[in-house]
């Protein structure tokens, strides 16, 4: 019966059994918690880097999760993990962004455009390169500005995305094509260039 299910005998769940069933017994979600919370602070301080930031993106994270609860449709080759990640990844980025504007971040500069920066007004040039690309981010689906961030200014590949998001490779690659075609239509050709 699941009205007498408890904390430990639902341990054994899956994850998306105890998402569902959560909807109707809201203390199992601490199950969840419990499995995810660690990971995710990992993820978390890699993109935010301040603990009490990275901490507040859990926490949204895991509110937004049970909140959207009704949203999460199990599909072949997609986990319960995928779409979490996807919901953190959005939520750690929306937060660095908020950060940036703010101005209490700094975004990184890949290595690899260190070396054109050189004087004051080259790195002014390079940084209103990167806010034009940013606001045709803001303006893409969060799926396509996740991918696109981390592969094209993180630098990631296409098998570490994958393996941070739980997807294969092939669908990570369609992902991208996708999302690059998303980007050079909303920035009509002009800060496309910049990027791809």
């Amino acid at each position: 019966m699941l009205g007498t299910t408890t904390t430990e005998s639902a341990g054994d769940l899956s994850d998306e059994e105890v998402l569902v069933r959560s909807q109707a017994q809201p203390w199992l979600f601490r199950i969840l918690v419990d499995r995810y919370e660690a990971a995710f602070m990992r993820k978390a301080r890699s993109i935010i880097f301040n603990p009490l930031d990275a901490e507040e993106v859990v926490q949204d994270t895991f509110a937004k999760i049970y909140i959207n609860a009704d949203k999460f449709a199990p599909q072949e080759g997609a986990k319960f993990s995928s779409w979490a990640y996807r919901i953190l990844m959005n939520t750690a980025f929306t937060r660095y962004q908020k950060l940036v504007k703010e101005g209490q971040r700094f975004q990184n500069i890949d290595p690899e455009f260190e070396q054109f920066i050189g004087e004051k007004k080259g790195h002014s040039a390079f940084e209103e390169r990167r806010d034009g690309i940013d606001r045709v981010l803001e303006r893409l689906p969060g799926n396509f500005a996740v991918v696109l961030r981390l592969h094209y200014l993180e630098r990631w590949s296409h098998a570490a995305i994958a393996d941070d998001t739980g997807e294969n490779v092939g669908t990570i690659k369609a992902r991208i094509h996708r999302a690059k075609e998303a980007f050079r239509k909303e920035a009509k050709g002009k800060e496309a260039d910049l990027l791809l």
